[in-house]
């Protein structure tokens, strides 16, 4: 089961009820943006005890339509990379430190 924003603030707004709503919606917005823009110049987004975020490069190629079998000039494309860091690897896995 994915988490997305709308549980993510309603659990922040659970625990911590002397923070008004909107003022948590607009952390977590102001948050996240950093991080698209952040990945967006092409630099690496790190938060400790969580994980590493960066972008690579997928060169340009030829691919094929499966369905028909055409080729098809894919462009180059930036992709996200995640790594874990590991710290939470443990905590997944039920590691002990």
């Amino acid at each position: 089961m994915a988490i997305v924003k709308s549980k993510v603030l309603k659990k922040l707004s659970k625990n911590y009820p002397n923070f008004l709503k909107k003022d948590l919606e607009k952390i977590t917005n102001c948050i996240l943006t950093e991080i698209r823009a952040t990945l967006k110049r092409g630099e690496r987004v790190e938060l400790r005890g969580f994980g590493v975020f960066s972008t690579n490069t997928q060169k340009a190629r030829i691919s094929r339509n499966p369905k028909t079998g055409e080729k098809v000039n894919t462009p180059e494309k930036k992709t996200i990379h995640f790594k874990m860091a590991k710290d939470l690897f443990k905590k997944l896995n039920n590691e002990k430190e």
